[in-house]
């Protein structure tokens, strides 16, 4: 039976109903099956789908009512300025994270080169926000998975930053030889492995491996902070994002592995997520 293009997201918003944001999770599915804009969906109301788009649409919807992200029943999520290609080996790209992005950005001009590794890349979201920014920069991205470098690199060439470098490995060993980056950027697993959160929402399809570290989700932070300072370059930065009860934590750590002008930043919630420490210049050891 054939609908409407308003019948049939009338149908979704009642099918919808108990989620956070039915009308948008409608319409990005709508606008996903159609391959068009939200203002097609505003002009062209009365729009008869086919029956290959109706089935399709009640398809997305059934998997978006038991919980399935947006992001990957549509392959798709914005970040910054790009629209990246996300797949269930990788975590969803937050606005949050975007934090990590600016505040990278605004330690150092335009004119000044720097080298940046973004560390558990997984989509490419950090690394590729920045290379698009500053596109003299040398962009380094390491992951541990194949899959997740896969989709890395995919989402270079949809978004034309080929330059990006690409490693697989464990954080700062899978650097280049004798590499000391001016800034490490992170967002590692953080979360603690009994977190009721993991059981609920968008978490519940994601990859634990990318959410979940030991010692109350603090130990790949803790590797992150001594590996960092024995990688960087003298007056390097280190900018890890973590949960928002673990700022304190993370201050402490980066100061017991040498760090100093630590501060923590606040995302758009109030919430502690970014921590940020400057390994001391040569003079400052002396």
């Amino acid at each position: 039976m054939s609908q409407t293009l308003q019948q049939a997201i009338d149908w979704a918003l009642d099918e919808l109903q108990a989620l956070d944001a039915p009308r948008v999770d409608a319409e990005w599915l709508m606008m996903h099956v159609l391959d068009c804009r939200r203002t097609r969906l505003l002009t062209h109301a009365e729009l008869l789908l086919s029956p290959a788009q109706c089935e399709q649409y009640q398809q997305v919807v059934a998997r978006r009512k038991i919980g399935e992200p947006v992001a990957y029943i549509t392959g798709t999520r914005g970040f910054w300025k790009l629209d990246l290609c996300v797949t269930t080996d990788v975590l969803i790209p937050r606005a949050d994270t975007e934090l990590l992005v600016e505040q990278v950005l605004a330690l150092a001009g335009n004119d000044q080169f720097r080298v940046v590794a973004d560390l558990g890349t997984g989509s490419g979201a950090i690394a590729l926000a920045i290379a698009s920014e500053r596109p003299d920069w040398r962009i380094i991205a390491v992951d541990s998975s194949d899959a997740a470098l896969t989709v890395a690199r995919k989402n270079a060439r949809l978004n034309q930053l080929d330059h990006v470098e690409f490693f697989k490995g464990d954080w700062c060993s899978a650097l280049p030889e004798a590499l000391q980056p001016h800034i490490l950027v992170s967002n590692p697993p953080y979360i603690d492995a009994d977190d009721p959160h993991l059981t609920a929402g968008d978490l519940r399809f994601e990859p634990r491996a990318a959410l979940r570290a030991a010692d109350n989700g603090l130990s790949d932070l803790r590797t992150l902070s001594t590996q960092a300072f024995l990688n960087l370059r003298d007056g390097g930065w280190v900018l890890l994002e973590h949960g928002f009860n673990q700022g304190a934590a993370v201050r402490q750590m980066l100061q017991v592995s040498g760090f100093n002008t630590i501060r923590t930043i606040r995302d758009l919630g109030s919430q502690d997520r970014v921590t940020m420490g400057k390994k001391p210049e040569v003079a400052d050891h002396e």
